[in-house]
């Protein structure tokens, strides 16, 4: 685990995020409240649609009436993302989390079941005191076979 994690504030430009994470070469960062609760991480992949670009749902037409054959709200999201300015606009909100109490192979096991790449850290007051990637556990099972 990385103790005191690099953290933003909803409000962070995508700019300095962007630059945050390219320095330091990580992939994600939590994002916090003006009390430094949890409420949010910025990720590679939510900044991807800066990029990329989202593509609007297919549809047919049937009788003048517009049927989409995907979820619209998922292209107005993506669409959101990929507009947005401020970490706030484009963050993954209700980010999966885990307290130090917890065991490696829980932790590995929680990053597996629910396809995360890192896990922040929460004590009991809601406060990231770190932050688990996959990477960290690798690392750690690298050393228990010295």
């Amino acid at each position: 685990m990385s103790r005191d994690p690099i953290v933003v504030r909803s409000e962070t430009s995508l700019n300095e995020a962007i630059q945050i994470l390219a320095e330091r070469r990580i992939s994600g960062l939590p994002v916090v409240d003006d009390a430094g609760k949890l409420v949010g991480i910025i990720s590679e992949t939510d900044l991807m649609w800066q990029e990329t670009g989202v593509t609007p749902p297919a549809y047919i037409m049937f009788l003048d009436s517009v049927i989409y054959l995907q979820n619209p709200a998922t292209y107005e999201r993506d669409l959101h993302k990929a507009l947005g300015q401020t970490v706030g606009e484009v963050m993954s909100k209700d980010p999966i989390t885990i307290s130090p109490e917890k065991t490696l192979t829980e932790a590995a096991r929680v990053m597996h079941d629910k396809n995360v790449h890192r896990l922040p850290v929460l004590d009991e007051s809601g406060q990231v005191i770190g932050i688990l990637t996959r990477g960290d556990i690798v690392r750690a099972m690298a050393a228990s076979q010295d």
